[in-house]
């Protein structure tokens, strides 16, 4: 998006001095996208505030000359930065956490920021960087029902969130989070010194203990607890530093390989992944011997800490045995505190619809109403393929926002395009997607324009079908792009204003074959203006997704036959 496109009244600008690092930001709330938050600029300062603090004896001391110095620099460079890009200075927002918090020359160490760039540093309390933080979870995710927890350079915080769905409010305790002093570099000290006094068990018990009396002070709601009872147990949905370097471990160790979606928001894990606390020491290790083992986006530092990570994830495990599932999420303290400035109405937009109806040429309404009519009713006798959950209203709906963006590429590269554009296209840097659905628009996107995709891509593209958890999904994909590529063949410009709608209508049944199998009807009905036997390569396509040699896995594998019946609009 151009520069130009954000008036400065929208513009805000957010500095998260955490304590591993000085995260700096200018972000746009601009309608009709504010639910996503598009980031214009970011930086990091690696400054840690938190390191600066302690000697290596391990005695604590004062926030030092040469750090408040490179503070300070850094602050006048974002100062110059958001002149450049007229951020009002109103909208300007300084938010300090731990290390500066309980820093003992914490209120001289702001005031020299202040005397530089003339901005007050706002000093979060315990409390509120629980809530900010949690706020800034659920910012990450279109849902959230579960426990929540950030993992900072000095401090954690735990807390719970619901939301239930798209439209609804964010629900958290009234206190925000329980926060506890064991974040990545505080806990790496902590572990070092136990090794060395061989207190290591104590600290375990302490971690242990203060990690259940946490949960006991949460008071979980009746309906969260009753969720997590139906669906197994609770998900844990986690962001801060360490834990997002624990979750690029287990990308890079995922049976998919090399994982295809570089983004950690909205990665999954199950818990047994996550607790396999041994394997991912041994994978970090082996990045601080060898060069040529580097895993992405995992420095040396980041490295370094993932022992002490892996001991409070211990302690987690037999503190919250509750725990069925993981989730990675990129939100923190500036998600959080732009996700609490947004009304509760933009909260409650679903980040894919958001991203997608940027592009859309007009309202997809009609589109979705024709996708969605080409999904039969019922079920099938295979519980596996449960296509109504998978191709949610939201998922149909960004498919529709997208049906014509590549319609400008040339025909070479349309399929390719699309196929990237959820990874390294335009919604590669959109805020809120899950991996899950990355995936499969992305696969959606590629099928609607024949899926036929250049050497260079086709391993990236079998990558993402192997995350794809049923092949019954794989094949429903190819059978929609098909007819997304029938939909776009009589609405060539979409179905905007001043296009005639009653073209094209679209029902589908399940039958029975004559050898008894399953049978998708699909009745295409054309208005008088459309020549049937015009779209006779487009109905074939659909017919031939149902063919036993484009089944998924071949002739004996994943598919349903498919009949397509052409005919005139009645009336």
């Amino acid at each position: 998006m151009a520069f130009t496109q954000h008036n400065g009244s929208h513009l805000q600008a957010v500095v998260d001095m955490g304590s591993n690092g000085i995260r700096f930001s200018v972000s746009s709330l601009r309608p009709p996208t504010a639910r996503i938050m598009p980031t214009l600029y970011q930086t990091r300062a690696g400054i840690s505030l938190y390191d600066a603090q302690y000697l290596a004896s391990g005695e604590r001391q004062p926030i030092d000359e040469p750090t408040t110095e490179a503070v300070v620099l850094a602050f006048r460079q974002f100062q110059r930065t958001c002149a450049d890009f007229g951020v009002p200075e109103e909208n300007i927002t300084i938010l300090a956490t731990e290390a500066t918090r309980t820093a003992s020359n914490s209120e001289a160490f702001r005031q020299r920021i202040k005397d530089a760039v003339g901005w007050e540093v706002k000093l979060m309390t315990k409390e509120e960087e629980g809530e900010v933080g949690a706020l800034g979870i659920a910012s990450s995710l279109p849902e959230i029902n579960g426990l929540v927890m950030d993992l900072g350079g000095g401090s954690t915080q735990l807390s719970w969130l619901a939301s239930g769905g798209s439209g609804t409010q964010v629900r958290m305790p009234k206190n925000g989070a329980v926060s506890m002093p064991y974040g990545a570099a505080a806990m790496s000290r902590r572990l070092a010194e136990a090794e060395k006094s061989g207190t290591v068990e104590d600290l375990r018990s302490e971690v242990k203990k203060a990690v259940m009396n946490a949960y006991d002070h949460l008071d979980i709601p009746e309906d969260l607890m009753q969720f997590s009872e139906d669906s197994g147990g609770f998900t844990l949905y986690l962001s801060g530093g360490g834990f997002r370097g624990w979750g690029y471990v287990l990308m890079s160790m995922q049976r998919v390989r090399p994982y295809p979606i570089p983004v950690i928001n909205g990665f999954k894990a199950s818990r047994s992944q996550f607790l396999g606390t041994d394997e991912v020491k041994q994978a970090a290790a082996s990045t601080l011997q060898d060069d040529d083992n580097d895993i992405f986006r995992i420095s040396d530092r980041r490295a370094s800490q993932v022992p002490a990570v892996a001991f409070l994830i211990n302690a987690l495990a037999e503190a919250l045995p509750e725990i069925s599932e993981v989730r990675f999420c990129q939100g923190g303290v500036r998600e959080g505190y732009l996700f609490r400035s947004l009304p509760r109405e933009i909260q409650a937009e679903h980040p894919l619809v958001v991203a997608t109806g940027a592009y859309s040429p007009a309202p997809s309404g009609p589109l979705l109403q024709l996708l969605q009519a080409a999904l039969p009713p019922g079920t099938t006798a295979n519980a596996q393929d449960d296509y109504k959950s998978v191709f949610t209203l939201e998922l149909l709906e960004s498919f529709a926002n997208l049906m014509y963006y590549h319609s400008t590429h040339s025909k070479d590269l349309q399929a390719s395009a699309a196929l990237r554009s959820t990874t390294s296209g335009i919604l590669a840097s959109v805020h809120g997607i899950l991996h899950e659905s990355r995936t499969r628009l992305a696969l959606l996107l590629c099928a609607r324009w024949g899926s036929d995709v250049p050497p260079t891509d086709q391993a990236f593209k079998a990558q993402l079908e192997k995350l794809v958890e049923s092949p019954w999904t794989l094949w429903w994909i190819q059978y929609l792009g098909a007819v997304a590529a029938l939909i776009a063949a009589v609405y060539p410009a979409g179905m905007g204003a001043g296009v005639q709608q009653d073209r094209l209508g679209l029902q589908a049944n399940w039958d029975t074959s004559g050898k008894g199998r399953r049978l998708l009807v699909v009745t295409v009905s054309v208005g008088d203006d459309v020549d049937g036997k015009s779209l006779e390569k487009e109905v074939k396509a659909i017919e031939k997704a149902g063919k036993k040699k484009n089944f998924i896995g071949g002739k004996d594998g994943i598919g349903h036959k498919v009949e397509v019946e052409v005919k005139k609009l009645e009336g």
